[in-house]
């Protein structure tokens, strides 16, 4: 779920969504929490903003290790 809504954040940005829909404030509320301390290690290059990218990829990482260590 979380990837998802890190996934729907993104096209959010692109689509220049509107950021007072109740929609767009729950997904950046369930997402920034994740997103904002990687931001502080990362900064923007550019326009690009790369922490939702490495939040997914240590997001399956630590559901990859989870799975391992319960089966």
């Amino acid at each position: 779920m979380l990837l998802a809504a890190i996934f729907i954040r993104i096209i959010f940005s692109w689509i220049n969504f509107d950021p007072g829909n109740p929609l767009y404030v729950v997904i950046h509320d369930i997402t920034e929490p994740i997103l904002a301390p990687i931001r502080q290690f990362m900064p923007r290059i550019g326009m690009i903003d790369l922490s939702p990218m490495i939040a997914s990829f240590l997001l399956i990482l630590v559901a990859q290790a989870a799975t391992k260590a319960l089966t």
